[in-house]
């Protein structure tokens, strides 16, 4: 039988670590901190790549290239940037290697040192205006909407397989714009298309909002936010969209001559998300038989199982199966392993995600049916083969419903309203303690405190959150608005 997963409410971590290895995933690599993403897991990422490749295309962007070695001097030129990402930057100081004379393999050749280190890019916004600054002389250049997949390095000490690694793989979109509106236009916009593919592809609610200061990403005016909530209670970000004001465009001196033929500096954006997506996608969903997958995102959405064993009328009503299913384009495979027994089948599908499991036998044929197994609910149901074929698509467009409805009742059940710091503390004490709405004074001093007090942080101010008179939970001052705390990845 396939691997046994530690059950959730045992050991929430290792129930995670199981899914990530039982589901052939990914494993923790020679190097330390770093991972590799097999073949199953890197479909995974295959199909979000896709999905959000085309949703960037439609709204305007283009894909590139930029380096990944950053000069340390560029990292210099935009203050808060530098001290955002100082003490996590992996730096190259030479250019080859030499025999050890004596005799130990191969040591750095210190004649080899570089006049000037490279950083390995932890993000890309240095070398990209660095770049920008040859692209953009006038109005007519802009807007410039560039993005890039790339890998990024940030020497993380704690990590745990796809949500926090020493390098991992993402997108990083970088834009110019000729006003201010028009660069918070397309942060908004941004943070948007990020929503709409966690609801829509990965049957994950999330709640748009904008970071607070201390929370803003480094040389940020603004950075928004999606922020998920996970089965143990934690708050995972999925997604920030940056308003970068003019920061970079004033450190790199890129500027453009408007149509009054006067000189301005741009105003800029960035936003990404990463490789992350696919472990808040593992906590979101699956549960103690494994990984459950959105129909939307599965490498394989439809498996098919011989019963007991493949044979030559089983295999050729497989195949037809396979090419009518394809046909609708739905990602179908015909498991006719014979060194594996129905049993073991069915829990490795079970284990591996695929939302929806044809049980295919002797006795079925000649009855013209076929067993049908939906992986999020684990129901069972004999259906008829005429019509199977329309069944299957819309069981996996229910099963998508059902993911992010249950998703939405499981956030719900877990949102608190709170007015007191005793309050507050009794919920983050819970098993599964969830979002906290309360009110807080707008100080960053009290923000750390509280962070401080409690672990618990704040995740975002709701974009659309109401104003009301209220008393900070912490220090009685008057706030306008709740805030969302929660502890988080």
């Amino acid at each position: 039988m396939a691997s046994a997963v530690t059950p959730r409410e045992e050991d929430y971590s290792q129930w995670y670590l199981d899914i990530v290895k039982n589901a052939n995933l990914a494993s923790n690599s020679a190097v330390r901190g770093c991972m590799v993403i097999k073949p199953y897991g890197f479909g995974i990422w295959e199909r979000m790549q896709r999905q959000l490749d085309d949703m960037f295309k439609e709204t305007g962007h283009q894909n590139a290239y930029f380096p990944l070695f950053i000069p340390k001097s560029f990292l210099s030129k935009e203050a808060e940037h530098v001290e955002g990402f100082a003490k996590e930057c992996a730096v190259v100081t030479h250019h080859r290697l030499m025999n050890d004379p004596n005799g130990g393999g191969v040591v750095v050749d210190p004649s080899a040192k570089l006049e000037e280190e490279l950083i390995v890019r932890p993000t890309s916004e240095t070398i990209i205006w660095n770049t920008y600054r040859d692209w953009i002389t006038s109005y007519r250049d802009l807007p410039l909407l560039v993005n890039q997949w790339a890998n990024v390095v940030r020497w993380e000490m704690r990590t745990r397989l796809f949500l926090r690694t020493a390098e991992f793989l993402w997108q990083e979109g970088h834009t110019a714009h000729a006003t201010a509106e028009e660069a918070q236009e397309e942060t908004l916009q941004m943070q948007e298309v990020y929503a709409t593919f966690a609801e829509q592809y990965m049957a994950m609610p999330v709640i748009r909002g904008v970071k607070t200061a201390n929370e803003r990403f480094a040389g940020a005016v603004n950075t928004y936010t999606i922020e998920a909530l996970m089965q143990d209670g934690k708050a995972l970000q999925a997604g920030t969209s940056h308003n970068l004001g003019q920061n970079f465009a004033k450190a790199f001196d890129v500027k453009f001559q408007n149509e009054n033929n006067k000189e301005e500096y741009v105003w800029a954006t960035s936003w990404g998300v990463s490789t992350r997506l696919i472990g808040g996608l593992i906590m979101t969903h699956s549960d103690d038989e494994g990984l459950v997958l959105p129909p939307k995102l599965a490498p394989i959405q439809v498996i098919i199982v011989p019963i007991p064993k493949p044979n030559e009328a089983l295999n050729a009503k497989a195949e037809e199966l396979m090419a009518e299913l394809k046909a609708r384009g739905i990602r179908v495979q015909y498991d006719n392993d014979k060194k594996k027994r129905p049993g073991f089948k069915f829990a490795e599908s079970e284990l591996k995600g695929i939302p929806v499991r044809l049980g295919l036998g002797k006795r079925d044929l000649e009855n013209g049916t076929i067993e049908v197994a939906r992986r999020d609910t684990k129901e069972k149901s004999s259906q008829s083969l005429d019509g199977i074929i329309d069944h299957v698509e819309q069981l996996l467009e229910d099963i998508q419903n059902n993911l992010l409805q249950r998703a939405i009742d499981f956030r719900e059940e877990h949102s608190h309203i709170v007015d007191t710091m005793e309050e507050f503390q009794a919920i983050l004490e819970r098993d599964i303690p969830g979002f906290i709405y309360a009110h807080w004074d707008g100080t960053t001093e009290t923000e750390l405190k509280i962070k401080e007090m409690t672990k618990a942080t704040i995740r975002c101010i709701p974009n659309d959150a109401k104003e009301e008179d209220g008393k900070c939970i912490l220090t009685g001052k008057p706030s306008k608005q709740r805030v969302i705390f929660a502890k988080a990845y």
